[in-house]
């Protein structure tokens, strides 16, 4: 079973998304908070093993709340609550070491699949939001030297540049694997090996990484 804490400032959508959650017998709803601030609380009193955060509160924002809790409580994983507006942001939670993000308006199905996806160590990055996400990184490269490719990339083999290339695009290791025609188990040592060659935290950071420097181009 999972344990998660729902943060979202208003208080019809925390808490009736906790009631419907709730209902899950893989979820169980350990609490729920406002603001980035109670949620960095909470997540120190309940120790879940995932937080639901919404980016847009008054006090401390989802952004703030994911980087606390990411820097005090690395074992715990983010996954962000979003709306189509929310592209700058989403990209600065993720800098923060969210694990993805999912809409708000989803399905229940959907975020119950998008919060064992994130238990079982992988992100999620909806198809629907990359475009954005892509389109705000580039406004914010224009005066950024540091956008051109890094040396560090020379590093990566062929095939970890292609593993790299699709972790951009938000796939998981199954669907890298069919993409390439490869094993999942080779997929999961390309991707630790990349990880470690360009000295990221995770798939997310890689994600990140290769949407920003280009090696995933849209």
């Amino acid at each position: 079973m999972v344990k998660i804490v729902i943060v979202d400032d208003q208080e019809l959508m925390r808490d009736g998304l906790a009631t419907i959650l709730d209902l899950r017998e893989e979820i169980e709803v350990a609490g729920v908070a406002s603001n980035g601030k109670e949620a960095f609380e909470k997540a120190g009193e309940l120790s879940p093993d995932i937080v639901l955060m919404d980016i847009r509160m008054p006090v401390a924002n989802g952004v703030e709340g994911t980087k606390r809790i990411t820097s005090a409580y690395p074992h715990i994983k983010v996954l962000m609550l979003t709306t189509f507006h929310d592209s700058a942001l989403i990209f600065e939670a993720l800098e923060e070491g969210a694990s993805g993000y999912l809409l708000k308006d989803m399905p229940t199905d959907a975020i119950v699949q998008a919060i064992m996806t994130v238990q079982s160590g992988g992100m999620v990055l909806p198809k629907e939001l990359t475009a954005d996400i892509v389109r705000e990184m580039r406004r914010s490269q224009t005066s950024d030297p540091l956008a051109s490719v890094p040396d560090i990339v020379k590093e990566l083999t062929e095939r970890e540049l292609e593993v790299l290339n699709q972790l951009g695009f938000g796939l998981n290791n199954k669907e890298i694997a069919r993409e390439l025609y490869i094993s999942e188990g080779t997929v999961k040592n390309h991707v630790s090996n990349l990880i470690s060659k360009l000295q990221l935290r995770d798939r997310t950071q890689a994600a990140i990484f290769a949407v920003r420097y280009h090696i995933t181009e849209f």
